[in-house]
């Protein structure tokens, strides 16, 4: 059974968007991972976390989903949230971001800085080496990535 397809309907039902649904297994337990967010400024708060948490859990129930036990987990992407789909890398052109390919380009398979474009087909990273066009076939992985410290203020004169 597609757990993806099997949990989209109920993640975008509460306005979410479904990243991602992946069974992985850590230290002998079997967890099923589903991974939402929400376009909005501010991103998801607890509370979204826990009613979405509840209406998969319903569905996995009444489905009787999965052979076996295993631990739901249900959370946002983070701060440095994975790209996989064209209108997520859309979502975050004029982000930093850094994307591994999965043959070198211009002898590196890893491109950080700045997204530039994102289209049907692929996209184009500006790095300080220059611009990178990759198409989506060969990006190997990419996430938005976040710059700790303090934001830069202007000097007065």
């Amino acid at each position: 059974m597609d757990v993806e397809a099997l949990l989209r309907p109920v993640v975008e039902s509460a306005g979410l968007e479904l990243v991602e649904a992946a069974f992985t297994r850590e230290q002998g337990r079997r967890i099923l991972r589903v991974t939402v967010d929400r376009d909005e400024p501010g991103g998801i708060d607890l509370d979204t976390i826990a009613e979405v948490s509840g209406r998969v859990s319903r569905r996995l129930d009444l489905e009787d989903f999965g052979s076996g036990r295993y631990d739901l987990e249900v959370s946002s992407p983070g701060v440095e949230r994975p790209l996989r789909r064209p209108q997520e890398f859309r979502r975050h052109t004029g982000e930093k971001v850094k994307v591994r390919s999965v043959e070198p380009v211009d002898g590196s398979r890893t491109h950080t800085g700045t997204l530039e474009q994102a289209d049907e087909d692929g996209i184009v990273v500006r790095t300080e080496a220059g611009e990178r066009r990759l198409r989506y076939e060969d990006v190997a992985s990419a996430r938005t990535v976040f710059e700790w410290g303090p934001a830069e203020r202007s000097v007065k004169k």
